[in-house]
């Protein structure tokens, strides 16, 4: 496969979306994409229904005005504090997270990382030895998630060069690679790739975490690539982001769930959207509604299906929204925690319907 040809076929320019016939008027999204810049695979533009003003998928990739409104925060869980050298993360004890690069094959426009993803380097790890050697003399580190960017985005060398190095560390369990590569673009995941992660899938188990947010996603060639890596015994699990006018309505959420077990993907988690800026107008569910959605979604799968958990990632860790207390209150968990004194906790809070947040004192936002 010649990635570097297939990525200059990307639309990146907003003209372009001219000649896809979508949009007449250009003049305003080019403000957003001055400032947050549009990268669409000719696979995943042609999944969109041009018959459909409202589509999914044209919401996930194609640039809104929406996306110029100031509120929200560029770092809503507490990616800056933790930070513990440059493109190295260590916000839970067993967990180091490694930002490999800034690139994705497809700008969500749902994107977290919107103040870095196409745009700066500066937060990224550019000296793998640092990263390994933080690694391995902080022993109560089991596993590191490579993200980014996108993680797969990386040429074939680079990613070798991570497993090999990380491969021989005893004190990881594992390796996680975050990736929607294999749903943005599936012709990615090549015969090398893949040879390469059978290569070091016998010195050390490893885990592909990917993002499917709408059944759609689901097409020959996005399960396909998934198979390639459930062929060679690495494990998926999916990362689902609640999305307004993506994925806010049962069938739609439970149709996914479905497809992912079908797959053979693990459901892992349903993600509250955050409260970015140039994000949280356009996407975010307020936290009543979503825990209706999920367990609706949920309640229509098996038990599989049912092992997904509705969380949000804040800044005092990742937090389990339960569901909806006769009083009133909706009780949360600490699934995990930034510090030990919230371990496993269990607390409740009172959110009005338009609630989309809990703020440091976990109180409704």
């Amino acid at each position: 496969m010649n990635r570097g040809k297939l990525i200059s076929e990307d639309i990146c320019d907003i003209s372009q979306l001219m000649d896809f016939g979508w949009l007449t008027n250009t003049r305003d999204l080019r403000k957003v994409t001055d400032q947050f810049p549009m990268r669409i695979t000719p696979y995943y533009l042609g999944l969109i229904d041009k018959t459909d003003e409202n589509d999914p998928i044209a919401r996930m990739c194609i640039p809104s005005v929406d996306e110029l409104r100031i509120s929200g925060s560029f770092d809503t869980s507490g990616e800056k504090k933790n930070t513990m050298q440059k493109g190295l993360q260590h916000k839970y004890r067993q967990t180091a997270l490694i930002l490999s690069t800034n690139v994705c094959a497809m700008y969500c426009r749902h994107c977290f990382r919107k103040r870095m993803v196409g745009l700066t380097e500066d937060e990224l790890s550019s000296q793998l030895d640092k990263a390994v050697d933080y690694v391995r003399s902080h022993e109560e580190i089991t596993n590191i998630l490579i993200s980014g960017g996108d993680s797969l985005m990386m040429p074939d060398r680079i990613i070798e060069r991570y497993l090999y190095e990380f491969s021989k560390l005893d004190n990881l369990d594992l390796i996680r690679f975050g990736s929607r590569v294999p749903v943005v673009f599936p012709q990615r995941i090549d015969g090398n790739l893949i040879s390469i992660f059978r290569k070091y899938r016998s010195h050390k188990q490893i885990y592909l975490i990917t993002q499917f947010n709408h059944p759609r996603e689901f097409t020959e060639q996005s399960i396909a690539a998934i198979k390639a890596f459930l062929d060679i015994g690495i494990q998926v699990r999916n990362q689902t982001v609640l999305l307004r006018g993506v994925n806010d309505n049962p069938e739609v959420l439970s149709d996914l769930l479905r497809n992912l077990t079908k797959t053979g993907i693990v459901p892992y988690y349903i993600f509250q959207c955050r409260p970015v800026t140039g994000v949280r107008e356009r996407f975010q569910v307020p936290i009543l509604e979503g825990v209706r959605l999920t367990d609706a979604a949920k309640s229509k799968q098996n038990g599989m299906g049912k092992s997904v958990r509705y969380v949000m990632s804040h800044t005092k860790g990742k937090i389990e929204i339960l569901g909806s207390q006769d009083d009133d209150t909706t009780l949360f968990k600490f699934h995990q925690s930034h510090g030990s004194k919230d371990t496993a906790r269990v607390f409740t809070a009172k959110l009005t319907k338009n609630s989309t947040w809990l703020d440091e004192n976990l109180n409704a936002i």
